[in-house]
């Protein structure tokens, strides 16, 4: 049985993280998301990002499982592959019920369109993104998925850059985001899963809900690395895809 609060719960979640009005155009879609989908912002199921929702792979296996999906078949597209260029093509077709003939779905990935933080693993981003567009067909999900956005194009860091450069915390007044164990434990989750430390920045002023980290609380802060830490553990590819939609912003606002 749906949660009665879950409506509630998201709208308000939604507020306190980015801090929209009551007669905001964005809360009016989470109502619908929350009510026909039961997509939930706590589980990770819906991401705002650039003014637009998106939803997660995360979301979307979750509702299949709700809806009693009968199963998901993949395969590859070898016309459409060419391994030594790292390109890659899959056909999925989600069946919703027994009788069901089956909704497809394609994707592609190829180092084009990805970030380099995720290159060298085009294959499973491809089937990802293959698996999201044909359940998003299957449920009538009109909004895009998260591991659908391609890279924008411009250059980052190499995962191993990044490794050996350490983030750049900004101490901020009363200690936000200054206190020791905060910004060790985040530049220990960076190196442990060779994250960009500009998108994780980039990232962490989104999940505040503030202009610049300078100002972030150290509660808010705080609870972005345990939010970080559960994802990166739970599902470090989704966490990635997460952080490329960050490449077309400006990097290291603080």
């Amino acid at each position: 049985m749906p949660r009665p609060d879950l409506r509630r719960t998201n709208l308000k979640a939604a507020r306190k993280k980015w801090g929209f009005g009551r007669g905001h155009v964005a809360l009016q879609s989470l109502e619908m998301f929350s009510e026909e989908y039961r997509f939930s912002l706590s589980t990770g199921d819906l991401l705002f990002l650039d003014q637009n929702w998106y939803v997660t792979h995360a979301g979307l296996v979750r509702l299949s499982r709700r809806r009693h999906c009968r199963g998901i078949e993949v395969q590859v597209v070898p016309e459409l592959c060419n391994t030594s260029l790292s390109r890659y093509a899959f056909r999925a077709t989600v069946y919703t019920s027994s009788a069901c003939k089956g909704f497809v779905g394609h994707g592609d990935a190829d180092p084009s369109n990805v970030s380099s933080l995720v290159r060298g693993a085009e294959m499973r981003v491809a089937e990802t993104r293959a698996v999201n567009r044909a359940l998003r067909k299957a449920y009538g999900i009109g909004i895009c998925s998260v591991e659908e956005i391609g890279s924008f194009g411009e250059p980052v860091p190499s995962a191993r850059e990044s490794k050996k450069l350490p983030p750049q915390p900004v101490n901020g007044k009363n200690g936000n985001y200054g206190g020791p164990k905060v910004r060790d434990r985040l530049c220990q989750l960076i190196r442990q899963h060779q994250l960009d430390a500009n998108l994780v920045k980039s990232y962490a002023v989104d999940f505040c809900g503030t202009k610049s980290l300078r100002e972030a609380t150290r509660e808010q802060v705080e609870a972005f690395v345990v939010h970080l830490a559960d994802w990166a553990e739970k599902d470090r590819n989704a966490l990635l895809c997460q952080l490329n939609s960050y490449l077309g912003s400006k990097e290291g606002a603080a």
